[in-house]
């Protein structure tokens, strides 16, 4: 039994998943004719027809087993990567050269709130779709908390956590509109920051994106990105209360903005957006957010340092698809906790995270 390691256990599994899929693409393909001359070049008569039943009800069968098995094998292969992340690289490897494959570094500020561990766990769930991929997580706190740290070190993924508070003149109070203040700036930046001082140019491929927690996300954006030479963009919904706000794109050009508010901005763009080549950070090394702008020019005042409109790639089916939701999670009402205290009953257990 000492042999039995739970790595090996998982690679026989594995093997024997991929065994199973090797059998039923084989049995499938002997059902199947595979030119006229078998095919006898005739047409079914009524002697045929129960035969011919008879093969269309095996070959469903079939492709349904087919897709049983594949999706086994997404379990697996999720279960491996959240559990044993440091196995999981050498046994799941899709690509015969996954270093030309550039990376994606997405950039997530995050603060402590009811929902956080909820949507961080549903974002990362996500991310471990995704190939060639580090998640850079950034707390607004004076000291990383125990919650993101255990969340991400359980997560399968390659990742860096990071902290830094906002200053209190810069907090929105309870009651504030999400508007009034800007927000991650201090957060994005020491995301840029780890990026310019932990990779080198022309040694590592790949592209910057600032991924929010509370939004929602098509794995086909993430394979779009990749090939970003400086600046791509795209739709993104729900958000600026529209069904969506969009770079107008003629002729596979950038020419305006589709959105209600402040269109004559240089880049009238949500943070979900857009993602940029980190070549460019190197390029432009003291680019970053920045606080004192007016509002609603985050992005713009970034991506003046970078590009001109007119050097945008718009992907997304020149922008004609929406790939990125700004959907956000309605905040938790926890009213009835004070309740149950006023009323003698005990309340929720602290002690029990959420």
């Amino acid at each position: 039994m000492g042999y039995l390691t739970p790595r090996r256990l998982l690679v026989f599994y594995f093997m024997a998943l991929f065994m199973s899929l090797i059998y039923v693409i084989y049995s499938f393909a002997s059902w199947c004719p595979n030119s006229f001359k078998e095919m006898n070049m005739r047409f079914p008569n009524d002697g045929d027809v129960n035969e011919l039943q008879i093969r269309d009800k095996m070959i469903y069968e079939k492709n349904e087993l087919l897709k049983l098995l594949q999706s086994r094998f997404q379990k697996v292969e999720t279960n491996l990567r959240r559990l044993y992340p440091e196995v999981a690289s050498e046994i799941l490897e899709k690509d015969s050269n996954p270093n030309d494959l550039p990376y994606i570094y997405a950039i997530t500020p995050t603060y402590t709130r009811p929902v956080q561990k909820a949507e961080l766990i549903r974002l990362s769930q996500t991310f471990l779709h995704v190939r060639n991929f580090h998640w850079i997580v950034v707390e607004d706190s004076d000291r990383k908390t125990k919650l993101v740290e255990n969340l991400l070190e359980h997560s399968g993924l390659e990742f860096t956590h990071l902290n830094v508070k906002t200053p209190d003149a810069w907090k929105l109070a309870p009651k504030d509109p999400n508007w009034l203040k800007p927000r991650g700036v201090l957060q994005r930046n020491l995301g840029l920051t780890w990026i310019r001082e932990n990779l080198k140019k022309g040694a590592n491929k790949g592209v910057l994106y600032f991924a929010d927690d509370d939004n929602t996300y098509d794995l086909q954006i993430f394979e779009e990105m990749r090939g970003t030479k400086k600046v791509s963009v795209w739709p993104v919904g729900l958000v600026g209360k529209l069904r969506y706000e969009s770079p107008i794109v003629v002729n596979g050009k950038v020419t305006g903005w589709h959105t209600y508010w402040m269109p004559e901005r240089d880049f009238a763009l949500d943070m979900a957006g857009f993602a940029i080549n980190i070549e460019l950070l190197f390029d432009k090394p003291l680019v970053q957010f920045e606080y004192e702008v007016k509002r609603g020019y985050q992005e713009t005042t970034l991506l003046r340092g970078f590009v001109t409109k007119e050097e945008l790639e718009p992907l997304a089916d020149n922008c004609r698809k929406v790939l990125v939701w700004h959907t956000r999670t309605e905040k938790a009402d926890l009213r009835n906790e004070e309740k149950l205290k006023k009323y003698g009953k005990p309340p929720s257990d602290l002690t029990i995270e959420v």
